[in-house]
């Protein structure tokens, strides 16, 4: 982290407010969603096994496509934000715009792909017979709401650089609620099977895109912003993505082959993996709401040619890490007695996920300063760091990973694998924060 003086009180304090007024509701925000999944599972579980198995891959592989281009949130809440530090606001709202048109592109070529490729793309993921038409005409009717869900990305990255994660919040609770209503109605209701439980999902899905749409168009008509395609700004939007994919693909690949690995040792350990794994992702989603904030809050002050500002929200929101992961662990060590108990009855899962438990619990001040300085260094523009920093953690977690059931190791060895993955992260971030390459200051890099 770049060397500073202690911040004065006052301004630890605007520090504080600052993360909490954009962190708290991008936290909410940030467990919505996953709550359309459960929500979907829980409706279309009651039409069957076959129906729930089909659900479970096509979601997998909707969730794995949108994960994969959460860049259009990441770049373009750094590109907004400088501008917005910089007293620009038309420019960032054009900036946004050149996101939201990059979603729309990109979400028609992933229809393109997967309305004619579903039933093969089901097979590869290994559905079953039975699952695999159910999860073909949920994947294939899905696919039409992904270009409204990358419009969802991108006009949220709009607002987190607009300062604004409230609206964020608000729309995606009203999305969960509509989604689960429509589902409801239109599985049971209409009669539609796991297709109404699609549909529904794709209407609250184009619902939120409209909302969103209204707030930015509002806002460009606000601040007189064109709202026309402009090729040289969707061009900049993918090239400033690029780097994020390629993080976004590296985390990805660390986590797939985490998963691999320990399905290799055994059921026990692939269940207690499973348990530990989602506990782990609900305490990534705490500390990311940080990393908003952080991404928020870097970029704006570097448009405002404001370094030091820079340096002293980076150190605060360090210390915010730091808390935030000693806290998480403690609530891990006391409610692992109750937590378990709720995915399984089987003492042996129970006994094989509890010390990988403690483990996870023990890593979370790391992962609190590796969410942080990851967003303080996405709100700097500072992507290629990124991407090339990923890429090395992953090439030094892959064979670490794989030598574990090699070595007659279990789950717990995994999890300290994954503690050094993070590990990695913590150093290769961190020594990007103090060399203080990633301040850039001005309205772009």
């Amino acid at each position: 982290m770049p060397q500073a003086p202690a911040i004065p009180q006052a301004t630890r304090r605007q520090h504080d407010r600052e993360i909490v007024a954009l962190a708290v509701p991008a936290f909410g925000a940030l467990v919505a969603e996953p709550l359309f999944v459960m929500a979907d599972s829980a409706i279309v579980g009651h039409l069957g096994t076959a129906q729930l198995a089909g659900l479970g891959v096509a979601s997998a592989l909707l969730t794995t496509a949108v994960s994969v281009f959460v860049f259009l949130a990441y770049a373009t809440t750094a590109a907004v934000a400088r501008r917005v530090g910089s007293g620009d606001h038309p420019a960032a709202i054009r900036q946004g715009m050149d996101g939201i048109w990059l979603a729309l592109l990109l979400g028609a070529a992933v229809i393109a792909l997967v309305l004619p490729l579903a039933p093969g793309i089901v097979d590869v993921f290994g559905a079953s017979a039975t699952a695999a038409p159910y999860a073909t005409t949920y994947l294939r009717i899905s696919s039409l709401g992904i270009p409204a869900m990358l419009v969802v990305l991108a006009a949220t990255g709009v607002l987190r650089g607009l300062q604004d994660t409230r609206t964020p919040l608000y729309v995606a609770v009203a999305g969960f609620v509509a989604n689960a209503g429509l589902n409801a109605a239109l599985v049971y209701g209409a009669g539609l099977g796991i297709a109404g439980s699609a549909w529904g999902t794709v209407i609250a899905q184009c619902a939120m895109a409209a909302a969103y749409l209204t707030v930015v168009v509002r806002g460009a008509r606000k601040h007189g912003a064109s709202l026309r395609p402009d090729a040289a700004g969707i061009r900049a939007s993918a090239q400033a993505g690029l780097p994020l994919l390629v993080r976004t693909l590296s985390l990805r690949a660390v986590l797939m082959i985490a998963t691999a690995v320990a399905a290799r040792l055994g059921d026990a350990d692939i269940a207690a993996h499973q348990i530990v794994l989602s506990l782990w992702s609900l305490l990534a989603f705490a500390l990311d709401a940080i990393a908003i904030a952080g991404q928020a809050i870097i970029g704006r002050y570097l448009g405002a040619d404001d370094a030091a500002g820079a340096r002293a929200a980076c150190r605060r929101m360090v210390q915010w890490g730091i808390a935030a992961g000693v806290v998480l662990g403690l609530l891990v060590v006391a409610a692992r007695p109750l937590f378990l108990p709720l995915f399984t009855s089987d003492p042996t899962v129970k006994e094989t996920a509890l010390p990988a438990l403690l483990i996870v619990a023990l890593s979370q001040p790391i992962s609190g300063v590796v969410f942080v300085l990851d967003g303080v260094l996405m709100g700097a523009g500072d992507g290629p760091y990124l991407a090339g920093a990923m890429v090395v953690t992953l090439a030094v977690f892959t064979p670490v990973a794989l030598l574990v059931p090699a070595l007659g190791g279990g789950l717990t060895a995994l999890w300290a694998a994954m503690t050094l993955m993070m590990a990695v992260r913590l150093t290769t971030l961190w020594l990007r924060a103090r060399s203080g390459r990633w301040i850039v200051t001005g309205a772009t890099r």
